[in-house]
């Protein structure tokens, strides 16, 4: 977990998360009292994608993660069928502010995860990374398929 939080924080030393940074498609940036954090994510944008989500994967590295986007809030129901690495998901309201963080979900798992009612946005990043980097309920999530209008963290016009 050590050399996982060090990749993180090394993109955050580099100015992977600072305010000079660009919004990407395929980047999150994360921040709150504990600090900052970007992670690297595939988009799961679609049916198909979210329901393949990141079953049968072995591995991922620590600064990545996925990003379930919705196209209206709902209420978020997961599970870990066919998942083989444990995840922290982390359940975003349309303004990108993190409202439940369900830990370590456990491989194989097949009891639902509940993230609680207007969900629009899901992140999934390894399990422990969460509790590693001292993220916490609140903290806001950057990327631009938030609404600029009323996103907490919103990304600047280019």
């Amino acid at each position: 977990m050590r050399n996982a939080l060090a990749a993180v924080i090394m993109m955050i030393g580099a100015g992977g998360a600072g305010g000079a940074t660009t919004c990407s498609p395929d980047a999150v940036d994360l921040r709150g009292e504990w600090g900052q954090a970007r992670f690297s994510v595939e988009l799961a944008d679609d049916a198909k994608e979210q329901q393949q989500g990141l079953m049968f994967r072995e591995k991922m590295s620590a600064s990545a993660g996925m990003l379930f986007v919705y196209k209206r809030p709902h209420a978020a129901r997961f599970w870990m069928k066919n998942t083989l690495i444990p995840l922290d998901m982390l359940f975003l309201d349309r303004t990108g502010r993190v409202t439940k963080i369900a830990e370590n979900a456990k491989p194989l798992d097949e009891t639902p995860i509940d993230g609680g009612n207007d969900v629009l946005m899901i992140l999934e990043i390894n399990g422990g990374m969460v509790r590693g980097l001292g993220i916490t309920v609140g903290s806001e999530l950057r990327h631009p398929a938030f609404d600029s209008a009323i996103a907490a963290w919103p990304c600047q016009a280019e």
